[in-house]
């Protein structure tokens, strides 16, 4: 594109008023352009944040009730204590030498237990991920608004904000930018995930409810994604069908 606006014969070299009325019209129209631009991306990410900090918080909440599960119960050291002195009390030395007086030295999270905690932690490490994501957006968007024109002519400026904006599209900037909200869709998946295994043998009932609405939402997501790849006029675009229609995966491969 700047290789055009560069042999542009739409205003003849020798017309210079025509060629500065050229690039006056141009950078009023991209500037209104990437006005709408910016303010679409930080609102946005704006609103990335926002989710990313709640979910952050119910994650944290969800691993500190879960915390207890990771280390051994103080009370069962005391309990042990107080049948050893029962048992000495009775006279039953045998007895009382059998009860292990330390059953913390033997106790081992369960798998479960184990199992819960990394899905979510890493559930909670996706949302944090998602807002650095966010923050360096911002960063890449406020350097691209403060330098789009840089100095000099009204030409000169011109082709510099087309170079920074061809820059845009040839490192595929709104397709790492879309990619920050799938991290949040991840980290809600694993965080329904850990909620039902948690729930699962407690409560089967409120677990079958979690898992039954962690699928449904899955599997309506996976259908909104097939149906963008398969018709590009499909109104349900998610940034996942996005980043998939980038790399080439199309309804050929699907079906």
């Amino acid at each position: 594109m700047l290789e055009v606006l560069q042999n542009s014969t739409i205003a003849s070299k020798d017309g210079k008023d025509n060629r500065s009325r050229f690039w006056g019209i141009y950078k009023r129209v991209t500037a209104e352009y990437d006005d709408q631009f910016l303010v679409r991306y930080h609102s946005d990410m704006s609103d990335i944040l926002l989710i990313s900090g709640l979910l952050s918080a119910a994650s944290m909440s969800f691993i500190v009730t879960m915390e207890s599960n990771l280390s051994p119960d103080p009370s069962d050291t005391t309990n042990a204590l107080l049948a050893q002195l029962v048992q000495i009390g009775l006279g039953n030395l045998t007895a009382a030498g059998s009860i292990h007086a330390d059953p913390a030295s033997t106790w081992s999270p369960t798998v479960l237990a184990v199992g819960v905690q990394m899905f979510a932690y890493t559930s909670l490490s996706m949302s944090l991920l998602a807002a650095f994501g966010v923050i360096l957006g911002k960063q890449w968007l406020g350097y691209y608004k403060s330098h789009r024109y840089g100095r000099g002519s009204e030409e000169e400026q011109g082709k510099r904000r087309q170079e920074k904006f061809d820059g845009l599209i040839t490192w595929y900037f709104d397709a790492v930018v879309q990619f920050i909200p799938v991290l949040l869709q991840i980290s809600l998946l694993l965080f329904g995930i850990a909620l039902g295994a948690n729930m699962w043998y407690e409560q089967p009932g409120i677990a079958l409810m979690i898992i039954s609405t962690t699928i449904f939402g899955f599997l309506f997501y996976s259908l909104t994604v097939m149906a963008c790849l398969i018709s590009p006029s499909c109104p349900f675009q998610t940034p996942t069908s996005m980043i998939l229609c980038m790399l080439g995966i199309d309804s050929k491969i699907i079906l």
